[in-house]
């Protein structure tokens, strides 16, 4: 294993565009090998299955449609700690996998998963107490952190909740789209997009906390610069990028579509008419009282 010298956490929300930045800074070769290593909920040893994004939403419609057919299996779970005599064990297989020869360290962590996480590494460290920075640093040395955003939560929160319903994360050149009939849900939609503003206020608030300053990526214009994104990161970093230096292939591609068009004006005008009924009931209880 090259050792660690620099080090960098992709910190995220769902649907952000965070596994297409994986593969951008992949394929530079320089900059690591970033996945999402460590989404295994410490409550449950395994991802968050797909009823676990709605714990307390009252909404028969949502569990309707997810009925049991969206589920993670055993085989389906990536970097699976459970195959490793401890989790000190499976850190040490990230830190290997996760790094090039240049000694680059990079992962990817999501808010839902983070806390649990850092638990998990102080049971490493073996200091139950440590701040969770200081724990982060005696792992990862020389941390930095890359902030990955997108503009357009409702857009978000519709990729996630058709991802949600398939289990389909990511969409490779020549990959079929799967065959489940995919199902509107304004109460699901609403519910992510909400989920994903309060994550992303719980990133802001932590960064504050500690006094970082993350390197930030927004969505929208990283799919136009794609390359160019990744080479931001290589010198927020530090790390030298020869000149002329090839890429390799990109793979990955959008996944938004008319469907994903069609529920985001669907939903904007159903929120409106819900505004607006609402408004309404007020105005008949004033005039009540």
């Amino acid at each position: 294993m090259p050792p660690i010298n620099t080090s960098y956490l992709i910190c995220s929300t769902p649907r952000s565009g965070s596994t297409l930045l994986c593969e951008a800074l992949r394929n530079t070769r320089l900059a690591g090998r970033p996945e999402e290593y460590f989404q295994h909920r410490m409550q449950t040893g395994v991802p968050r299955r797909p009823t676990e994004y709605f714990e307390g939403v009252r909404s028969t419609e949502i569990f309707d449609i997810l009925g049991t057919y969206t589920r993670v299996d055993d085989e389906e779970i990536p970097f699976d700690p459970r195959g490793f005599a401890d989790y000190e064990a499976f850190l040490d297989w990230v830190r290997e996998a996760g790094t090039t020869p240049n000694g680059v360290f990079g992962g990817k962590v999501m808010w839902g998963y983070f806390n649990g996480f850092v638990d998990r590494l102080r049971g490493v460290v073996r200091n139950a107490v440590i701040e969770t920075p200081d724990v982060l640093d005696r792992v990862f040395p020389d941390l930095h952190y890359v902030w990955v955003t997108r503009e357009d939560k409702v857009g978000q929160a519709i990729s996630l909740w058709k991802a949600i319903q398939t289990w389909t994360w990511r969409r490779d050149d020549g990959d079929n789209l799967p065959g489940h009939e995919l199902r509107y849900s304004f109460d699901a939609i609403d519910h992510l997009a909400k989920q994903l503003v309060r994550d992303e206020v719980e990133w802001h608030q932590y960064f504050d906390r500690v006094g970082v300053r993350p390197h930030t990526v927004v969505y929208e214009q990283f799919v136009e610069r794609y390359e160019q994104t990744a080479l931001d990161i290589l010198a927020y970093l530090g790390v030298d990028c020869p000149p002329g230096h090839s890429f390799g292939e990109r793979r990955m591609r959008r996944q938004a579509d008319e469907l994903s068009r069609d529920w985001s004006q669907r939903y904007w005008a159903e929120a409106q008419r819900r505004r607006e009924a609402a408004a309404g009931d007020q105005l008949s209880d004033l005039a009540l009282g």
